[in-house]
């Protein structure tokens, strides 16, 4: 059985037990007129306790046409700073992600910095040569990541004779702090924040001015609003209905794979805007981004929905196709569908939030000038250049890694999930472990691996790890630094942040009595190489 809806250049096909669940759903949302008032920007399709919140974040469903005011400013930037071929993107969250695969599609070179790696945050700042090409864009709120990096890059203009507000751009909402540092600003809408973004100029401004045609994407966009309105042959309320009937039917595990989309990178992002979206009060569904859809962990297995972007696949429920623009705009809707269906709001980010707050404890009294001490502990055991710490019962008996590894993969529940969470630089091969992990989880415990970039995911899946269905375990992986760098202005080190963020997801996971197992590597190198070697990858 078949389920397959066109509309404004996108196609959404729903096969097998996926369609009967749907089905049942969508004749409410229609009798209910939930396409109307989403696009209406009705504030209360999610209930009264979400309202509130809701009603100042509904300034995406516009965005394909708020949008195109900025277009004239930014063909203005451009040309004023085409002589820059380098941009650089200091920004959190879905938005600057989004920024990043815009430019991808298009052709173009966008490096985005949402982490505080040392090592990573050394080469995107580059040589003095480096910086003569350099434009920096600053791009939503002052998080402590894109705070740093903005002091960072504001070092190094000046130490190679550059003038910083020659250099860096804004992107911030009225009354943010970024508002107000002087610099060159475009202003954004305050009505859009987090992974509700990438139409907007927290999106799009990077996007533009490293040579993305982002009035093409506005177009691709605008194209499918006729669609969303629809009560019936709406692919966005289609995508919504299967994605929250699968998760409100115990398919709480979503499976992305790439099939030939063209659209490379877009299926974590789309897993991003499914976790911090759906993650709430227990509920949601647990994104598991993979390679293809021959990889690991991409067969079939119960309590998942499987899901690729582009070509259909046989035997997988649900496929999505289309252009970028307007694939951006379908998942925003959709997995807002979904939030009703499930019975979240889509807009509340609780365990981000107290992230962020963990964060600041362990940094407190930097503001009066005082250098945070982030105590760590001794390690259960140790293999090579790998420290292992975690619970003392699970990994008793352990001898080495393949031993830490077998029970860790053994703690998860039947049907569960094992997130690998890397707080190392974006270069170091992690991603490498999700295969062998994966193949391993699966024979054991019918269960996925999902890898995550840290403290990225502080900001989007960490929402779900936390506040989503208790069914993880999870393993932290950290690393020595060899060349630590200063935050101007504060009394710590990118090294000592990034740790600190470590430890304050790692506490968080474990306040609500999740199982977590970190790895330290003493050399990053030769740990990673260690771990391999114990995957047997």
């Amino acid at each position: 059985m078949t389920l397959r809806v066109t509309g404004g250049g996108v196609s959404v096909t729903v096969q097998g037990d996926a369609v009967g669940a749907a089905e049942g759903v969508l004749g409410r949302l229609a009798a209910d007129g939930v396409p109307a008032a989403l696009m209406a920007g009705n504030a209360s399709l999610w209930g009264p306790e979400a309202a509130e919140e809701a009603a100042g974040r509904l300034g995406w469903v516009r965005a394909p046409e708020t949008s195109r005011r900025l277009l004239p400013r930014l063909e203005e930037l451009a040309s004023r700073f085409a002589g820059l071929d380098r941009v650089v993107l200091a920004g959190t969250g879905g938005a600057s992600l989004a920024a990043q695969i815009i430019a991808r599609t298009h052709g173009t070179d966008l490096t985005l910095l949402d982490t505080v790696d040392p090592h990573q945050v050394r080469r995107a700042v580059g040589d003095v040569a480096a910086l003569g090409r350099t434009l920096l864009v600053v791009s939503g709120s002052e998080s402590i990541e894109t705070d740093s990096a903005r002091r960072v890059f504001e070092r190094a203009f000046r130490d190679a004779a550059i003038d910083p507000a020659e250099r860096i751009v804004v992107v911030a909402a009225p009354g943010s702090p970024l508002a107000t540092l002087g610099y060159e600003l475009v202003t954004a809408d305050s009505g859009v924040d987090g992974c509700y973004g990438a139409l907007t100029a927290y999106g799009l401004v990077p996007a533009a001015l490293c040579g993305a045609d982002v009035g093409r994407l506005l177009d691709e966009a605008e194209a499918l609003v006729p669609a969303l309105r629809l009560a019936y042959d709406n692919p966005g309320l289609v995508l919504g209905a299967a994605l929250g009937t699968s998760a409100a039917n115990g398919r709480d595990r979503l499976l992305l794979a790439d099939n030939d989309s063209g659209l490379p990178g877009f299926a974590g992002w789309a897993g991003q805007l499914v976790a911090e979206a759906t993650g709430k009060d227990g509920a949601g569904m647990v994104p598991v981004v993979v390679e293809d859809p021959a990889a690991p962990g991409f067969g079939a297995t119960r309590d998942v929905r499987r899901l690729v972007l582009g070509d259909r696949a046989e035997g997988v429920g649900l496929a999505v196709s289309g252009p970028l623009g307007a694939q951006f705009l379908l998942w925003e809707y959709a997995v807002a569908v979904a939030c009703r269906v499930i019975g979240v709001g889509p807009f509340g980010r609780p365990a981000v939030r107290e992230s962020e707050q963990a964060v600041a404890a362990l940094l407190r009294g930097s503001d009066e000038g005082a250098a945070p001490v982030i105590i760590g502990c001794e390690p259960v055991l140790v293999d090579g250049e790998v420290e292992v710490h975690g619970p003392a019962e699970l990994l008793e008996g352990a001898k080495d890694l393949p031993d830490m590894l077998d029970a860790l993969v053994h703690a998860v529940p039947t049907g569960g999930y094992l997130a690998v969470m890397a707080y190392l630089d974006g270069a170091d091969a992690t991603g490498g472990l999700r295969p062998p992990l994966a193949r391993r989880a699966g024979h054991a415990r019918d269960a996925q691996v999902s890898f995550d970039q840290g403290p990225r995911l502080l900001h989007s899946t960490g929402q779900i790890h936390k506040d989503g269905p208790d069914t993880g375990v999870f393993l932290q992986i950290t690393g020595a630094v060899t060349e630590d760098l200063d935050v101007p202005g504060r009394p710590y080190s990118l090294g000592t942040l990034q740790l600190a963020q470590a430890f304050a997801d790692l506490r968080a996971l474990r306040s609500r009595g999740r199982t977590v197992v970190r790895l330290h590597l003493r050399d990053r190198a030769a740990g990673l190489a260690r771990l391999e070697a114990a995957l047997g990858g």
